[in-house]
Formats: structure tokens, sequence, C-alpha cells
């Protein structure tokens, strides 16, 4: 936290092929980013600067080389500047092994920071998944490479958009190993993290609902066994440890519930399930949140857009909502979750 109550963010790049830096030098021109937190950019200050050039943003870049050297003056775009971009010879919108190398290193910088303190939380700009893999780190995404970098297991996506808050039991894998993966233990370890970060950001007990994974929640076994056998154990096991969680429910109707605030979140069984509610419901504005970590991260809801990158049309919606959430959670208390199991 820095002196005057705003905590530090370290703001990392993304791939420098995509829309990354043009949604944060947007982002950071919206006031209400800097009234409630200080931005530091983890990235290439030349490939900053050419954002500021291409979208207009009215404000000056500014290189160092550590968050003690930022003085975070107004209209100046503070980055610690890593260097890592040759920019005449990327080309733009298309996968690099240049770009996922140095997306790589944003994220283990700003890793470093934030478990040293010397930043209160990150804010993760979308990186490519294949260049990331091109450039040897064999990650299936951001999650999984923070919890690599933070040595912990157990992490959990959560997406926010608004007061919709949904968090799932899998994410990046085939959906046949998504049915597998929806056991008691793992919905469970779910649950607990999404209601104490949902009570973090609300103050309050929070309403959980957990989806089924079969149509109309297994239809009392007739659809599939798992809603018996998995999971109505696992919406048990949170009552029993004070949690006012309800489940299984259907999952066609239960984010339209959770939408009309009868729920203040709800646990999704896989990926799609839980991503398309919160992209039909919340595309613009949506943040995703990984739970589980020693260190608060959020990040922009979309991709690396390779087919609009550096066309200057990008919208900084999503970017400016992690900005506004990181900035909330890093002013809150940090998570008890930090105490999860080192892998």
């Amino acid at each position: 936290m820095s002196e005057d109550g705003r905590p530090i963010l370290a703001v990392t790049m993304g791939d420098a092929a995509g829309i990354g830096p043009e949604v944060i030098v947007k982002a950071l021109a919206d006031s209400r980013v800097h009234r409630s937190s200080r931005p530091l950019v983890i990235g290439d200050a030349g490939t900053i600067e050419a954002a500021v050039e291409l979208t207009g943003v009215d404000a000056r870049v500014l290189a160092v080389h550590s968050p003690a050297e930022a003085r975070f003056a107004p209209g100046t775009i503070e980055v610690l500047d890593l260097a890592n971009i040759d920019l005449p010879h990327l080309t733009m919108g298309r996968v690099s092994t240049m770009a996922g190398q140095a997306a790589f290193e944003y994220i283990r910088k700003a890793v470093e920071l934030s478990l040293a303190g010397e930043a209160a939380g990150i804010v993760t700009a979308p990186l490519n998944k294949e260049a990331l893999n091109l450039a040897g780190h064999p990650y299936a995404g951001h999650t999984e490479v923070l919890a690599d970098l933070c040595g912990v297991r157990g992490v959990v996506m959560m997406l926010v958009a608004g007061a919709l808050r949904v968090s799932h039991v899998s994410t990046h894998v085939a959906l046949r190993v998504a049915c597998d993966r929806a056991q008691r233990e793992r919905i469970v370890t779910v649950g607990k993290l999404t209601a104490e970060a949902t009570q973090r950001l609300t103050g309050e007990r929070p309403r959980l609902a957990v989806a089924g994974l079969n149509p109309h929640a297994g239809e009392g076994g007739l659809f599939g066994r798992e809603e018996i056998e998995q999971i109505a154990p696992a919406v048990a096991d949170l009552q029993a440890a004070g949690i006012d969680a309800c489940g299984p429910l259907p999952p066609d109707t239960v984010f339209l519930r959770a939408a009309r605030r009868e729920f203040d979140a709800v646990v999704a069984m896989y990926h799609d399930q839980g991503h398309i509610a919160v992209k039909l419901l919340g595309f613009d504005e949506g943040v995703n949140v990984t739970l589980g970590l020693p260190i608060v991260r959020t990040s922009v809801d979309h991709g690396t857009a390779f087919d609009i990158a550096w066309t200057g049309v990008a919208r900084p919606d999503s970017m400016v909502a992690a900005l506004l959430l990181g900035a909330q959670m890093a002013g809150s208390a940090r998570p008890s979750s930090a105490s999860l199991a080192r892998g």
C-alpha cells in the first residue's frame, strides 16, 4: 500500500503483438484508476510508447527500473522496462516466440514484486497461449503460470462482471476430463475460496449457488449421478462449514437467478458453463480473478484479439474493471488461502 493509501498495482503488458499495450494505455487515461491505485506497467517501454502514439492518449512514458523509482505523476505512464521487445521485428497480430517469452517475463517479474511486498497485487493484460508454449513455457494460461510461480496448488478461476461472480471447478481441460474433475473435495475447495473472496468484496456473508453438471442437475439420477454422488455431498460439506450454500441447481437457470441477485456467487462445474454466462451478461466489464494465491491477481476477461490488434479500436472496459477490482482487493484483507499446500 502506498503512503497515500493507494495500492501499487503491477500491470503486466501481456503479448506485445496483441491488444494488451493498447488497452493498458487507454485504461490508464481513466481518472478512476488513478484515484484508486498507483499502476506500474511491467513491460517494454518502447512498445508502450508506440501504443500511446497509436491511441493518441495524452501521456508521457517514463521507464523505471524499480517501483521505488516511480513517482506516479499525473499524465505519466511509468513502465518497469524489461526492454525485451524488438519492435521493428515484431509482426502485430501474429503469434511470436519473442512476444511469448516477453509476456512470461512480465508475469514472473510482477509475481516477484508482489511476493516481496513491492506491489500490492498484479493486473494482467492478455497473453497468447500458443506464443507462450512456443517460447518454451508449457502452460495452459495465466492461472497455471501464476500457481507455479507462487508454488501453490488448488487455485481457482473466478469471473466477475458487476454483481455476477462465477468460480470454476475446472477450466482449461477437455470436456471429458472436466466431467471427471467434478469431485467432492475439489468442489468444496472452490466453494470455500469463492465464499471467502465474495465476503471480502461485499462485506457480507455471501449466498452461494452450486451448479449441477448434467441437464436439470441430473433429474434425480436419470441424466447422470454426479449430482448425487459428488456435488450434493460437497454442498452439505460447505453448509457444515458455515457457508450459506445451496445446490446442485439446474445450470440452465442458476446464472439468471444470480444475475437477478438471488445469489452472490455461483460455482460452475467447468469452463464454458461459467464463461458463457458471464460473457453473455457482462462481456465488456468482465474480470478474471485468481483465488488461492498468496497475492492479489485480477485480469481482463478477453484474449489478445490478434484480428484487431494495433488498429486502435480495442475497448479498455475490461482492463479498467480489472484495475478497479484489483485496487479494491488489494485494499482488503489478504486471502487466508495463502496457507494452501505448497507444490
